[in-house]
């Protein structure tokens, strides 16, 4: 996996934690735990993750869940035109308010929100980089790996167990749906480990960066979805041998006719042979 950078070895530029409670403060707004939020409140961390992701002046870049606008600040700083997209009205507001140059706020739920209405030119390649809300970490990530491949390269914010989860390999403990999920649209790695101590509120979890940038072209030709059917079978009951995990997508002799062993299990098939499955699978799975 290789070093892992250190998030506070520059100067601080943007919000320090006094700042950060100042804005709650003068808003009326507070951390809500049901939208997953926690603030970076360290400069120096948020400077540290926009250098990570490579961005540079012109670059398109989709924040999500900017809350205060740390990160956005950062990010404008290195030049680069921001898309920050915000579910809470009250921190859109704030956001606002502090006309950030080269930032557009959208007051928008990420999750279901189409990305093909946002103010981005899909021609040239566009950045995800956040802070991602922990409640939507996981499943956000998958949804812009399959539905939009301008986004050409993510680099975000998340809780340890779920960046290890996106890019573990097989055989590590954490390998997992995700894992397959992501590998097919992406190559990734964790770029950086964050501690509680540099957000507001403190969070009971470490966080970690992760990077994942788009493949070139596709390392397997396999939908998205009939790779989710049964890759979920698969890890639906991980302890079992496949011949008993997808027993009700396909049969032992189909299985083996995927050159896939029927008594492996499954955090042991790299994608190559999960892809095999899936198009093994009936029409109508």
């Amino acid at each position: 996996m290789g070093s892992v950078a250190d998030l506070r070895e520059e100067p601080a530029l943007t919000h320090s934690r006094p700042e950060i409670h100042r804005l709650l403060d003068e808003y009326g707004l507070r951390a809500r735990r049901e939208l997953g939020q926690n603030f970076v409140a360290d400069p120096n961390t948020v400077r540290r993750i926009a250098a990570l992701a490579g961005v540079e002046p012109g670059d398109q870049v989709i924040e999500v869940g900017p809350g205060l606008g740390s990160l956005t600040m950062a990010l404008a700083e290195r030049g680069a035109p921001v898309v920050a997209i915000e579910v809470d009205a009250g921190l859109a507001d704030a956001l606002r308010a502090q006309a950030i140059p080269g930032v557009t706020v959208v007051e928008a739920d990420a999750a279901a929100l189409d990305w093909h209405t946002l103010p981005v030119d899909e021609s040239s390649p566009v950045s995800l980089v956040a802070n991602l809300p922990y409640n939507i970490g996981t499943s956000l990530v998958l949804d812009v790996l399959e539905r939009y491949p301008f986004v050409r390269d993510l680099t975000v914010l998340v809780q340890t167990e779920v960046a290890e989860r996106l890019v573990a390999s097989p055989g590590d403990k954490t390998y997992g749906i995700p894992s397959v999920l992501a590998a097919l649209h992406a190559r990734g790695r964790v770029v950086a480990r964050v501690p509680p101590t540099v957000f507001v509120p403190r969070p009971k979890v470490e966080s970690a960066v992760i990077r994942l940038v788009r493949h070139d072209e596709p390392p397997v030709d396999i939908d998205h979805r009939r790779l989710a059917v049964v890759v979920r079978a698969g890890f639906g009951q991980r302890r079992k041998m496949l011949r008993r995990s997808l027993a009700s997508l396909l049969d032992v002799p189909t299985i083996e006719s995927c050159g896939v062993d029927p008594t492996a299990r499954a955090e042991t098939l790299g994608l190559e042979e999960w892809s095999r499955l899936a198009a093994a699978l009936p029409v109508e799975a």
